[in-house]
Protein backbone atom coordinates (compact mmCIF):
# COMPACT_ATOMS: atom_id res chain seq x y z
CA UNK A 1 0.00 0.00 0.00
CA UNK A 2 1.47 3.53 -1.34
CA UNK A 3 1.57 6.43 1.07
CA UNK A 4 -0.62 8.34 -1.01
CA UNK A 5 -3.20 5.66 0.30
CA UNK A 6 -2.20 5.64 3.49
CA UNK A 7 -2.09 9.55 4.61
CA UNK A 8 -3.53 11.22 1.24
CA UNK A 9 -0.77 12.60 0.28
CA UNK A 10 2.33 10.69 -1.66
CA UNK A 11 5.27 11.15 -0.20
CA UNK A 12 8.26 12.63 -2.64
CA UNK A 13 12.04 12.43 -1.65
CA UNK A 14 14.22 15.69 -3.76
CA UNK A 15 16.94 14.00 -5.05
CA UNK A 16 19.44 17.09 -5.81
CA UNK A 17 22.01 16.51 -8.40
CA UNK A 18 25.21 18.53 -7.57
CA UNK A 19 27.91 16.30 -8.08
CA UNK A 20 29.12 18.13 -12.01
CA UNK A 21 32.44 19.31 -12.92
CA UNK A 22 30.70 22.71 -14.31
CA UNK A 23 33.51 22.84 -17.02
CA UNK A 24 31.51 24.91 -19.40
CA UNK A 25 31.00 27.65 -16.41
CA UNK A 26 34.72 28.20 -15.36
CA UNK A 27 35.25 27.52 -11.97
CA UNK A 28 32.77 25.75 -9.56
CA UNK A 29 29.37 27.11 -10.59
CA UNK A 30 27.54 25.83 -7.34
CA UNK A 31 28.93 28.70 -5.24
CA UNK A 32 27.72 31.06 -8.11
CA UNK A 33 25.86 33.80 -6.44
CA UNK A 34 22.48 34.18 -7.94
CA UNK A 35 21.04 37.96 -8.12
CA UNK A 36 19.60 37.54 -4.49
CA UNK A 37 23.38 37.20 -2.87
CA UNK A 38 22.62 33.61 -2.50
CA UNK A 39 24.84 30.63 -3.85
CA UNK A 40 23.21 28.46 -6.83
CA UNK A 41 23.33 24.94 -4.53
CA UNK A 42 22.00 26.34 -1.52
CA UNK A 43 19.06 27.74 -3.57
CA UNK A 44 18.13 25.02 -5.15
CA UNK A 45 18.39 23.07 -1.85
CA UNK A 46 16.08 25.60 0.04
CA UNK A 47 13.53 25.20 -2.53
CA UNK A 48 13.73 21.49 -2.56
CA UNK A 49 13.28 21.27 1.80
CA UNK A 50 10.33 23.79 1.21
CA UNK A 51 8.83 21.34 -1.12
CA UNK A 52 9.52 17.96 -0.57
CA UNK A 53 9.43 15.80 2.25
CA UNK A 54 13.06 15.03 2.85
CA UNK A 55 16.11 16.01 0.40
CA UNK A 56 19.42 14.20 -0.17
CA UNK A 57 22.00 16.08 -2.62
CA UNK A 58 24.51 14.21 -4.50
CA UNK A 59 28.11 15.79 -3.89
CA UNK A 60 31.59 15.14 -5.41
CA UNK A 61 33.56 12.31 -3.45
CA UNK A 62 35.86 15.13 -2.41
CA UNK A 63 33.55 17.95 -1.28
CA UNK A 64 32.95 18.84 2.28
CA UNK A 65 28.94 20.03 2.66
CA UNK A 66 30.16 22.84 5.24
CA UNK A 67 32.80 24.17 3.27
CA UNK A 68 29.73 24.55 0.74
CA UNK A 69 27.34 26.13 2.99
CA UNK A 70 24.88 23.79 3.27
CA UNK A 71 22.18 22.63 5.58
CA UNK A 72 22.91 20.01 7.87
CA UNK A 73 19.18 18.79 7.70
CA UNK A 74 20.47 17.60 4.37
CA UNK A 75 21.36 14.01 3.44
CA UNK A 76 24.70 14.27 1.68
CA UNK A 77 25.50 11.24 -0.94
CA UNK A 78 29.12 11.28 -2.30
CA UNK A 79 29.17 10.04 -5.87
CA UNK A 80 32.31 7.21 -6.60
CA UNK A 81 35.10 8.83 -8.39
CA UNK A 82 36.03 12.16 -9.39
CA UNK A 83 35.12 12.44 -12.60
CA UNK A 84 32.17 10.66 -13.89
CA UNK A 85 28.97 11.34 -15.61
CA UNK A 86 25.19 12.10 -14.55
CA UNK A 87 24.32 8.42 -15.26
CA UNK A 88 27.00 7.08 -12.45
CA UNK A 89 25.79 9.90 -10.01
CA UNK A 90 21.89 8.64 -10.27
CA UNK A 91 23.22 4.62 -10.48
CA UNK A 92 24.93 5.61 -6.78
CA UNK A 93 22.05 7.63 -5.40
CA UNK A 94 19.19 5.22 -6.22
CA UNK A 95 21.48 2.87 -4.91
CA UNK A 96 21.83 4.60 -1.83
CA UNK A 97 17.64 5.12 -1.40
CA UNK A 98 17.30 1.55 -1.85
CA UNK A 99 19.29 0.78 1.55
CA UNK A 100 17.40 3.33 3.47
CA UNK A 101 14.89 2.68 6.04
CA UNK A 102 14.01 5.92 6.12
CA UNK A 103 13.10 6.15 2.69
CA UNK A 104 11.28 3.06 2.21
CA UNK A 105 7.75 4.14 2.85
CA UNK A 106 8.58 7.14 -0.08
CA UNK A 107 6.37 6.74 -3.10
CA UNK A 108 8.82 8.49 -5.45
CA UNK A 109 11.72 10.28 -5.46
CA UNK A 110 11.79 13.61 -7.51
CA UNK A 111 15.61 14.15 -9.47
CA UNK A 112 16.65 17.67 -9.31
CA UNK A 113 19.75 19.20 -10.98
CA UNK A 114 21.60 21.57 -8.81
CA UNK A 115 21.69 24.19 -11.26
CA UNK A 116 18.08 25.26 -11.35
CA UNK A 117 16.24 26.76 -8.79
CA UNK A 118 14.19 28.66 -10.39
CA UNK A 119 11.48 25.84 -10.62
CA UNK A 120 8.32 27.35 -8.86
CA UNK A 121 6.95 26.22 -5.51
CA UNK A 122 3.61 25.18 -7.39
CA UNK A 123 5.02 23.18 -9.84
CA UNK A 124 6.42 20.95 -6.75
CA UNK A 125 3.42 20.47 -5.52
CA UNK A 126 1.26 19.93 -8.34
CA UNK A 127 4.20 17.63 -9.04
CA UNK A 128 3.72 15.54 -6.31
CA UNK A 129 -0.50 15.51 -6.45
CA UNK A 130 0.64 12.86 -9.76
CA UNK A 131 3.49 11.28 -8.07
CA UNK A 132 2.93 7.33 -7.56
CA UNK A 133 4.83 4.10 -6.99
CA UNK A 134 4.45 2.89 -9.95
CA UNK A 135 4.34 6.14 -12.24
CA UNK A 136 7.07 8.63 -13.42
CA UNK A 137 5.79 12.16 -13.51
CA UNK A 138 7.22 14.64 -15.36
CA UNK A 139 6.39 18.72 -16.55
CA UNK A 140 5.78 20.46 -19.35
CA UNK A 141 6.11 23.97 -20.40
CA UNK A 142 4.98 25.23 -24.00
CA UNK A 143 5.94 21.86 -25.39
CA UNK A 144 9.24 21.07 -23.65
CA UNK A 145 9.63 18.58 -20.70
CA UNK A 146 11.97 19.89 -18.03
CA UNK A 147 12.66 19.17 -14.80
CA UNK A 148 12.42 17.89 -12.12
CA UNK A 149 11.05 14.16 -12.81
CA UNK A 150 9.43 12.12 -10.13
CA UNK A 151 10.45 8.45 -10.82
CA UNK A 152 8.20 6.03 -8.54
CA UNK A 153 9.70 3.85 -5.78
CA UNK A 154 9.32 0.97 -8.44
CA UNK A 155 11.70 1.87 -10.57
CA UNK A 156 14.39 2.57 -8.11
CA UNK A 157 16.46 -0.53 -8.99
CA UNK A 158 16.61 0.10 -12.50
CA UNK A 159 17.68 3.41 -12.02
CA UNK A 160 20.82 2.38 -9.43
CA UNK A 161 22.40 0.12 -12.08
CA UNK A 162 22.78 3.68 -14.58
CA UNK A 163 25.77 4.73 -15.11
CA UNK A 164 28.18 6.70 -17.40
CA UNK A 165 26.87 10.33 -18.38
CA UNK A 166 23.20 9.47 -20.44
CA UNK A 167 20.89 9.97 -17.68
CA UNK A 168 17.93 8.27 -16.85
CA UNK A 169 17.21 8.86 -20.86
CA UNK A 170 16.48 4.93 -21.34
CA UNK A 171 14.69 4.45 -18.45
CA UNK A 172 12.10 6.69 -19.88
CA UNK A 173 12.07 5.03 -23.35
CA UNK A 174 11.41 1.88 -21.77
CA UNK A 175 8.45 2.33 -19.42
CA UNK A 176 7.00 5.52 -21.47
CA UNK A 177 3.46 3.95 -20.96
CA UNK A 178 4.20 4.48 -17.11
CA UNK A 179 4.96 8.60 -17.44
CA UNK A 180 2.63 11.29 -16.75
CA UNK A 181 3.04 13.99 -18.45
CA UNK A 182 2.02 17.31 -16.61
CA UNK A 183 1.06 20.48 -18.06
CA UNK A 184 2.39 23.41 -15.59
CA UNK A 185 2.85 27.30 -16.57
CA UNK A 186 6.12 27.73 -15.31
CA UNK A 187 9.36 28.22 -17.58
CA UNK A 188 11.90 27.95 -14.66
CA UNK A 189 11.86 24.04 -15.75
CA UNK A 190 13.92 24.55 -18.73
CA UNK A 191 16.07 26.99 -16.94
CA UNK A 192 19.66 26.09 -15.77
CA UNK A 193 23.04 27.29 -15.22
CA UNK A 194 25.65 26.77 -17.75
CA UNK A 195 27.80 29.94 -18.42
CA UNK A 196 28.23 32.59 -15.77
CA UNK A 197 26.07 34.70 -17.96
CA UNK A 198 22.90 32.17 -17.02
CA UNK A 199 22.94 33.83 -14.17
CA UNK A 200 21.41 37.10 -14.81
Amino acid sequence: MSCKENFGKPRVIALVMGAGLSRRFGSDKRRARLANGRPLLQATLELARTNFDATWVVLRQQDDSGELGLDPAVDVLHAPGSDIGLGTSLGAAFSALLTQASTRNADAAAVMLGDMPWVTPNTCRTLIDHAHAERIAMPRHEGRLGHPVLFGQAYWPMLSLLKGDTGAREVLKQHASACTVVEVHDSGIHRDVDIPMDLD
